[in-house]
């Protein structure tokens, strides 16, 4: 008999949403760290505005790289090549 509270063991290949959001929020806490370090980059312009466009990073590293495929498959990260992924379109505004 099964007892309350336990979760069934996930078969293989198949990473747990709770992973996955964990990892999505750990990339977006990244990317906007990454932006704002790049923006205040000494050397800018004293009338240039707003930020330099970095869209693309290497994801953190604490979660293999199963995860990352897989929130490209569900469409939350697009594989930029070379191991950076990006938020979609729609996302990159948002962070």
């Amino acid at each position: 008999m099964e007892e309350q509270g336990q979760q069934q063991p996930q078969p293989a290949g198949v990473i747990a949403p709770e992973t996955l959001k964990s990892a999505l929020k750990a990339f977006k806490k990244r990317l906007k760290l990454t932006s704002l370090d790049d923006d205040s980059k000494l050397g800018r312009g004293a009338f240039s505005s707003g930020h330099t466009g970095i869209f693309a990073i290497r994801p953190p590293n604490q979660f293999p790289p199963e995860v990352w495929i897989e929130l490209c498959k569900q469409g939350k990260l697009r594989d930029s090549g070379h191991g950076l992924y990006e938020l979609p379109k729609g996302e990159q505004d948002r962070v």
